[in-house]
């Protein structure tokens, strides 16, 4: 790896999950604004907090993949270290403790996205807009299995 790649790398693991600091950002074909926008990753509701997969860096580029496995680099500083999910698949239901047999809290929409309070084994708590409840991590975007975050 060269030095210009090499300056400005976080020290951080790759791949790590992060978060999008913005409600709109354009993922380049390669790590540098001359390369071309290849799409715009925009969530419907224009709110910053998509989980992203870093898995590359290249100096103040970050090279990640959406929760569709689509690909591209990001400046560094359209990314954020706070952890998110994002619920995918059918909607979904959060119980009130890790326990499939605990009491239903209330239900998530594929694409809905929150803040990740904690995860252990195979579930994770998140928080929307002050609701919180445990979903299982297999159900979303945002966690490597097993992985404990928050903790």
């Amino acid at each position: 790896m060269s030095a210009d790649a090499r300056r400005n790398l976080s020290g951080l693991p790759v791949p790590r999950f992060m978060s999008l600091r913005a409600g709109r950002a354009n993922l380049r074909a390669g790590p540098g604004t001359h390369y071309p926008a290849r799409w715009a990753l925009v969530r419907p509701d224009g709110r910053p907090g998509v989980p992203l997969e870093v898995i590359a860096e290249w100096n103040v580029w970050r090279q990640v993949r959406d929760p569709e496995g689509e690909t591209g680099w990001l400046d560094r500083a359209m990314l954020s270290t706070e952890r998110t999910f994002l619920v995918t698949g059918e909607t979904r239901t959060l119980r009130a403790r890790p326990d499939l047999a605990a009491p239903a809290v209330w239900r998530a929409a594929p694409g809905v996205v929150g803040n990740i309070i904690t995860c252990a084994e195979r579930w994770c708590r998140i928080e929307v807009e002050g609701r919180s409840g445990w979903i299982l991590r297999e159900q979303g975007f945002g966690t490597y299995p097993n992985e404990a975050v928050g903790n």
